[in-house]
């Protein structure tokens, strides 16, 4: 049951740290997914590719959280909802995308996977212990930490699936990346929604 006006936490104050954090975050993804939409391209593979959209879809939301910073919760916990549902969305793509890689067959290149999948495991590191502690915060901040979480965790998957292709010129690890990944956004994005929901059924939508 919604509760009443009176009961709704004020809109907080914009965190400046957090703005500043979610600039950085937002130019680093923008930056990394052009270098794995072209490296996943001239590559074959799935993984980088998939890795590539996700790198947008943060940047995308990272930007979305700058402007309802200041925002009442229950727009705050709208914003999450949408994040949420777009990352399920995500993990259903890269399922598509992993069955469309296998009608191919066409086994990714393995050394530019790894160079990429290192360099996007590093731009992913520096943003996680950036918005690191801003992880216990409401369904918003929760949804931008654990976007740079699954995105470090999904590197390393990457690098070892491009040690994988390497040993046994299989594009199987590529493709049992891109799975692992989809179910991470799968995950994040049903635990984003729960919260949001929750949010929003006891808050109003005053901003």
């Amino acid at each position: 049951m919604a509760c009443s006006c009176s009961h709704e936490p004020a809109p907080i104050k914009p965190n400046s740290k957090f703005r500043m954090a979610l600039w950085i975050a937002l130019f680093i993804n923008l930056l990394m997914f052009i270098v794995e939409l072209v490296g996943g391209a001239y590559a074959h593979s799935s993984s980088l590719w998939a890795d590539s959209l996700d790198f947008f879809g943060d940047a995308v939301n990272y930007g979305i959280s700058l402007a309802v910073l200041g925002a009442g919760l229950y727009w705050r916990a709208t914003v999450a909802l949408v994040k949420g549902l777009t990352m399920a969305v995500f993990g259903l793509v890269v399922v598509a995308k992993v069955i469309y890689a296998y009608m191919l067959g066409i086994p990714p290149e393995a050394f530019t996977m790894g160079i990429i999948g290192i360099l996007a495991l590093l731009a992913n590191v520096i943003t996680a212990v950036i918005l690191y502690a801003f992880r216990e915060g409401d369904s918003n901040m929760k949804s931008v930490w654990l976007c740079s979480r699954n995105d470090a965790i999904g590197n390393v998957a990457v690098i070892l699936a491009a040690v994988g292709v390497f040993g046994t010129g299989s594009l199987w690890p590529d493709m049992i990346v891109a799975v692992i990944m989809a179910s991470l956004g799968l995950s994040a994005g049903y635990q984003i929604v729960k919260q949001a929901l929750v949010e929003r059924a006891t808050s109003q939508p005053s901003i």
